[in-house]
């Protein structure tokens, strides 16, 4: 399968400058680049899905670069109803670190078969770099010369703001799309990348860049977008923004920006039957020909859950490693069986599973253990799991709050654990 072909089979085609997609194919200069944000100190399966179609032009040959953005991180890219809090450089700094390994990890993801392997190229930058040294009047000379206000306030995100209703908004986020712009014309300068990648929701800023590349440089450059994910339960995109992130980052980087593995592995597994199509192709490795296999099976069995083991396993295994995803799996399959004596494991398994569930102290009241192991936010909400029979010990349901002084498996709701040791 061709990368044109591949892009469109995945679902990674929205709005393009390209006219043919299979140009991409023959496409002489096989440099791009896709840029991050460091917003937050971690990314979310939103960002995941721009990344995995990154990865399937690298699968094809394509020298990727990635922008971490320490200049535009103290910005901010504007969103569509309100301003950003600014952050400090301290904490763009550290962000920036955090999401620069999860971007390695997801581009080095490994082939069809999800075999970890170094992906040869890999150009990370970061365009405080080229910023720190910039002069302001020379940047309006070379950059804001070049715009009209007529085309930027033409932008979506902009006619959101100052339209009736409007927050409105300021003049630094206002001018995001010149910095962005300016990236883009930076690196075709200095390395030539003519093809810029991105989330639908970037491609107005995408075509600054490209705007500039040809007034400045008399050439061509094009940008390729992949469309938003919906969360196809609450009907939302994928992000932070919308308060329904699913985390990349599997553990606590100081802003409690994190999923567990275990989470993130069940998130996959609780998807619909009507989503879980589109998704398997977005967000595994999984080769075309397997996936309609897969989806052929799961139409026979669904009760058997074929496709969304396939999804969970897959997407877990790009953010976390194979070896995690197999691990969840088996863990999953463990507790979830109706046969498994809680009571019976060994201190090898719970210690083994420790790595991936909750665990808290023995020795305490259930109340408690349902708050400190974030089964519940709150006594009161850990009294009504209780009173709802929606708890149990050991596979055994219970209604009192009731001391627990020996070794146990809690269950919370469908498919929420944690070991009390």
């Amino acid at each position: 399968m061709k990368l044109s072909e591949e892009l469109i089979y995945r679902g990674f085609q929205a709005e393009t400058t390209i006219k043919n997609p299979a140009d991409l194919d023959t496409r002489e200069s096989k440099k791009f680049y896709w840029g991050a944000d460091p917003s937050a100190d971690s990314l979310t399966i939103g960002n995941l899905a721009a990344l995995m179609m990154c990865a399937c032009f690298v699968r094809h040959g394509y020298e990727p670069y990635l922008l971490v953005g320490g200049a535009t991180g103290q910005i901010g890219d504007p969103k569509e109803n309100a301003e950003r809090d600014l952050k400090s450089k301290e904490e763009v700094e550290h962000n920036k670190q955090c999401i620069k390994e999860q971007i390695e990890k997801v581009i080095n993801a490994g082939d069809g078969n999800i075999k970890d392997h170094e992906t040869p190229g890999l150009t990370m930058v970061d365009n405080y770099d080229w910023f720190k040294n910039i002069n302001y009047l020379d940047f309006l000379r070379e950059i804001g010369k070049n715009f009209s206000m007529t085309q930027l306030l033409d932008r979506q995100f902009v006619q959101n703001r100052i339209g009736s209703g409007g927050s409105g908004i300021s003049y630094a986020e206002f001018s995001y799309t010149l910095i962005q712009g300016y990236d883009f014309l930076h690196l075709y300068r200095e390395h030539g990348v003519s093809l810029q990648l991105c989330g639908a929701d970037q491609y107005g800023n995408c075509t600054s860049g490209i705007h500039l590349i040809k007034r400045l440089e008399d050439a061509d450059a094009d940008a390729w977008s992949t469309p938003l994910v919906i969360d196809p339960i609450t009907g939302k995109k994928f992000g932070k923004s919308e308060g329904n992130a699913i985390w990349l980052a599997s553990s606590d980087n100081g802003s409690g920006n994190y999923t567990s593995i275990y989470d993130f592995y069940q998130f996959w597994m609780n998807q619909p039957d009507e989503a879980v199509a589109s998704l398997l192709k977005i967000y595994t490795l999984i080769e075309p020909t397997e996936i309609d296999h897969i989806l052929e099976e799961h139409q026979k069995h669904p009760e058997l859950r074929l496709a969304q083991k396939a999804l969970a396993s897959g997407a877990t295994a790009v953010v976390h490693g194979a070896a995690a995803a197999k691990a969840i799996e088996n863990l999953s399959e463990t507790l979830f069986n109706k046969d498994t004596d809680f009571s019976e494991f060994s201190e090898d398994e719970l210690t083994e599973f420790s790595a991936y569930l909750p665990v808290v102290a023995k020795g305490a009241n259930l109340v408690d253990i349902l708050v400190n192991s974030k089964l519940a936010d709150s006594k009161k909400k850990a009294r009504e799991f209780i009173a709802g029979n929606a708890v149990s010990i050991n596979g055994t349901k219970v209604t009192a709050e009731i001391d627990i002084n020996q070794v146990a498996i809690i269950k919370k709701g469908k498919n929420k654990f944690a070991i009390v040791r």
